[in-house]
């Protein structure tokens, strides 16, 4: 992205807009983009003292239909406030798009920290080990929210999650002008053959890792789960599968640390960290693990690629959309690489 396409917004609109809704004052906005975040823009405002928002906001353009869900993102993180899942307060929702262009909504700036790599350098290996316990922590307590009771009853369909989602990241890649590889087209043929028996249904993040956590700025504690843009009813092994991933992805690819010396780092290996979860929630993953690891992976690829479709049309959000539509290609092979594994095991 040139600097002349970095997402702005209308300071003076904005003003009037956060005053109304008793979020400013007399002080002047002080307005930065946030690093992030490849679909919706999002923005790190200051309104004097005391008083500091993120305004999140969907992109410009024509989109992909269901994408972008930030008004999604901005009721399950609502609905959470009183649960076990930290999340930031959300304060305000706008759909007039005669303000900003789009709808936005603001929230809670949350002082933190927010970890990229997940070899976590610089730390000492019981704080490493004390992270991947938190995140653990974390999504068995999302996996375990009574999602009608906190009003989520129709946030999704109950049932048939990971089915549902394979046709739709199916029929995504096969809309996209842009070609994928071989073993993209494998596993879209692969998965809804091998999907494995019984079903549950839980509010699932859809997004879980490392870098969309906030930790509390000296403890290994999380302050904040964010990017609920994919968060719906579904299944918790997908949702927990989704994040193991890590394990299975070369660092220099992206973001994995996947061939590294977990061990030596303190870092749990991935049956280590599946076993918290189960011992947590009481669900054994063990079984159809290699499908769940390929649904995922096949998923995240396609993700990327819709990513790659935006840059193409010129309406991605992140500067780096290009490149990390680049790397759909490299996760599919390593999703079609669990999907063999699990035949083989069957």
């Amino acid at each position: 992205m040139t600097e002349a396409n970095t997402p702005t917004l209308p300071i003076d609109v904005l003003t009037d807009y956060l005053r109304a809704q008793g979020l400013a004052d007399s002080e002047p906005l002080q307005v930065s983009v946030l690093a992030g975040g490849q679909s919706n823009p999002t923005f790190r405002v200051s309104a004097g003292k005391g008083r500091e928002y993120v305004l999140r906001k969907k992109p410009a353009g024509t989109l992909i239909a269901s994408a972008h869900a930030i008004d999604r993102e901005f009721r399950v993180m609502k609905a959470l406030g009183q649960s076990d899942v930290p999340v930031p307060k959300m304060l305000a929702y706008c759909e007039d798009e005669s303000l900003l262009g789009t709808p936005f909504y603001i929230m809670e700036f949350l002082q933190g920290r927010v970890l990229m790599d997940q070899a976590l350098p610089g730390m000492g290996n019981a704080e490493r080990e004390a992270i991947y316990r938190e995140m653990s922590r974390v999504i068995a307590a999302l996996h375990a929210v009574d999602y009608k009771a906190v009003g989520l009853g129709d946030y999704g369909k109950e049932g048939n999650y990971v089915g549902r989602q394979i046709a739709r990241w199916t029929r995504q890649c096969r809309e996209s002008t842009l070609p994928v590889n071989e073993s993209m087209h494998k596993l879209m043929d692969w998965l809804p053959q091998n999907m494995p028996p019984g079903d549950e249904t839980t509010l699932v993040h859809g997004d879980y890792r490392l870098d969309n956590l906030i930790f509390h700025p000296t403890e290994p504690r999380v302050i904040g789960v964010l990017d609920w843009e994919l968060s719906t009813l579904g299944h918790p092994l997908a949702d927990l599968a989704y994040q193991c991933m890590g394990w299975r992805i070369p660092h220099d690819l992206w973001r994995g640390i996947g061939g590294q010396d977990l061990q030596k780092l303190g870092i749990p290996s991935e049956q280590e960290y599946v076993a918290w979860y189960g011992k947590a929630t009481g669900r054994d993953a063990a079984g159809h693990w290699d499908f769940y690891i390929a649904y995922n992976l096949f998923r995240m690829a396609a993700i990327l690629h819709g990513i790659a479709q935006r840059a193409a049309d010129g309406n991605a959000a992140a500067p780096d959309a290009v490149e990390t539509g680049r790397k759909a290609g490299p996760l599919a092979d390593l999703g079609w690489q669990a999907a063999e594994r699990y035949t083989a095991s069957r």
